[in-house]
């Protein structure tokens, strides 16, 4: 069962159980040490068959929550000693069969769904207060900063004419090139 819709006629089920491990090699010592990271989030593969009158409701019951990419609970009894309770739909195929009328063939990617961690009680956004005001700081000066490039652009303006004039002067002095 995926939510509150029953899979039908599930042919193959797959799983994907891997832990993450690094190797670590400790300079001036021979071999090498292992340290495990966890273990990744669970996956299945399965494919199935439906072939009731209602199999075109049922692929798009499934298509409708393959979209809407929320965790849905999942019951399964072949991975029931895997704990695998709230799952992700991954990867959905969906084909019509040919040769009997109302058949479709769909393989389904599940990923365990694993609740993020609470960042812990900082602030409301979870961001440190002293980085917070760091933040905000620099970005006042930038913003400060900006008012006074406008300040000197509309200052320069009376010398823009004496200095347009001293290029003029400067372009007409420069010797020919050969």
């Amino acid at each position: 069962m995926l939510d509150d819709l029953e899979l039908p006629l599930v042919q193959e089920l797959t799983t994907y159980d891997r832990r993450t491990l690094s190797e670590l090699k400790p300079p001036g010592m021979s071999g090498s040490l292992l340290q495990n990271l966890g273990r990744r989030p669970l996956r299945i593969v399965l494919w199935g068959v439906a072939t009731d009158p209602d199999a075109l409701t049922t692929m798009e019951q499934l298509d409708g929550k393959f979209r809407a990419a929320k965790p849905m609970p999942f019951t399964g009894d072949i991975v029931a000693d895997a704990h695998l309770d709230v799952v992700l739909i991954e990867d959905l195929r969906l084909q019509e069969l040919a040769g009997k009328p109302q058949r479709y063939s769909y393989v389904l990617t599940l990923r365990e769904y694993i609740k993020p961690v609470d960042p812990g009680p900082e602030t409301e956004t979870g961001i440190d207060g002293d980085i917070l005001g760091d933040a905000l700081g620099r970005v006042n000066s930038i913003a400060g900063g900006i008012g006074l490039i406008q300040n000197l652009a509309t200052g320069l303006e009376p010398f823009v004419s004496k200095f347009s004039d001293l290029l003029g002067q400067m372009q007409a002095a420069k010797p020919p090139q050969p």
